[in-house]
This record gives C-alpha cells, sequence and structure tokens, in this order.
C-alpha cells in the first residue's frame, strides 16, 4: 500500500485509499487544507485540521487508526506525515493531493451549494 515519496515520507496514491473508508476506525483521512479550500470540496469522511492548527490539536489524531495526510498538491501534507511520522503515528502522505483525487474521479463534498470542486 506504502512506498516512500521523493520526499522520504510514507506516500500512498489514491488507487491505495478505498472510495468509501470502512467506518471501523483502522483509516483516517486528515485534510490539512485551509478552511476555504475545505468549503470548496474535500473527501466526505475526512478530518479537517489546517496545517496551522495541527500541534494544538493533536489530541484529535488517533494512534489506533492508519492516518492518510491529504493537502491540494501532497506538499503540505508531505510536511505533516514527516511531522506525525515522527511522534509515533502510523502516517502517509496522499500522492498529489485532492488533484490527484479529484483527477481519478473519487468522489468530493462541499460546504457549499456549488458542486465541490479542489481550491
Amino acid at each position: 500500500m506504502a512506498c516512500m515519496g521523493s520526499d522520504q515520507v510514507p506516500t500512498v496514491v489514491v488507487a491505495d485509499i478505498p472510495v468509501e473508508p470502512a467506518g471501523d476506525g483502522t483509516l483516517f483521512l486528515l485534510d490539512v487544507r485551509e478552511p476555504d479550500e475545505w468549503a470548496a470540496g474535500h473527501i466526505a469522511g475526512a478530518k479537517h485540521i489546517p496545517m496551522g492548527e495541527l500541534t494544538g490539536r493533536l489530541d484529535e489524531i488517533p494512534r489506533t487508526a492508519r492516518v492518510i495526510a491529504v493537502c491540494r498538491s501532497g506538499n503540505r501534507s508531505g510536511m505533516v506525515t514527516g511531522y506525525l511520522a515522527q511522534g509515533g503515528w502510523d502516517v502517509y502522505n496522499l500522492a498529489g493531493g485532492m488533484i490527484a483525487w479529484a483527477a481519478g474521479g473519487r468522489p468530493m463534498t462541499s460546504d457549499t451549494p456549488a458542486a465541490p470542486f479542489v481550491l
């Protein structure tokens, strides 16, 4: 399921993520984008913790689940993945982020009346 990305953090690709993750707590999708990006379009069931708030909200990230960090392109989530991995989480960066998710035709939801899109 995972490989080491060019930035040396554990990485997964969109095809490795179930379209509808089981609700059994084994997979935790962590979206680290800004609120406007999240509102425009995100993965249903993901947890939104903007990167700048992460250190103050670590208790919201389960240690018993495989964590998949997501941002727009994979850069910010790559940094978050490295940080969380150092803290002992089982964490992976989603290669290509939401851009790759959308390009793969994966479903998204929006907090606005507009159709979801990647901002």
